[in-house]
């Protein structure tokens, strides 16, 4: 059970999903009259390998004595407020690409989101960070579905005109398949070779 997604330490390991992951396959174990944090405190070193198991066995005795403890140590150690404040400027500086979809840019901003939970922003900034981001032609469609200024309104609101947006973007992506698109390739024919006349 514990062997299928372990948490090496490599660069794209991300800690905040392994607990994440962790914590939902300890949900499901029940033992009467043990806690769940005591649960989680046994199995989770059966969850690293290499350099994240050394890492566990580094630590002092008895310094690790509760699941929070151990959850702050381990994120302190394997997400440093470095690479937290990397991805925090990314969320800050981020931009839809002028080839990039509505959709696919509302999905690279939730990833970042996810990347890095302990963000620190709130979901107003974060929206209207997103909502900056966007070309103009997307700003004025999300204003419209509104029926004034998008970032007026409440934000669980926006919250649910965005997400209904990237759905239907989704869904006009997904019906434009190749032979849909054929109808308006151009088809150019080969440049003429000419051939050399032979000497005479």
């Amino acid at each position: 059970m514990m062997t299928s997604d372990q948490f090496f330490r490599l660069e794209k390991d991300n800690p905040h999903d392994h607990i994440h992951w962790f914590n939902k396959i300890t949900c499901t174990i029940k033992y009467k009259d043990v806690p769940n944090s005591a649960i989680k405190l046994m199995l989770f070193p059966f969850s690293f390998i290499g350099a994240a198991r050394q890492w566990l066995e580094k630590e002092p005795p008895r310094s690790i004595l509760t699941w929070e403890d151990l959850v702050f140590k381990f994120i302190n150690e394997f997400f440093p407020p470095s690479r937290t404040t990397n991805i925090r400027n990314e969320i800050s500086n981020f931009q839809q690409r002028f080839d990039e979809s509505f959709h696919e840019a509302w999905g690279q901003y939730k990833d970042l989101l996810r990347v890095c939970p302990h963000h620190g922003f709130t979901e107003l900034h974060q929206l209207d960070t997103f909502y900056n981001a966007l070309n103009p032609a997307d700003q004025d469609s999300l204003n419209s579905a509104t029926g004034g200024n998008l970032l007026e309104r409440h934000t669980q609101y926006v919250l649910k005109v965005i997400e209904n947006k990237s759905k239907e973007d989704e869904r006009i992506e997904e019906t434009l398949t190749e032979q849909d698109l054929t109808e308006y390739t151009f088809k150019v024919p080969p440049p003429l070779v000419q051939k050399p006349k032979p000497p005479s």
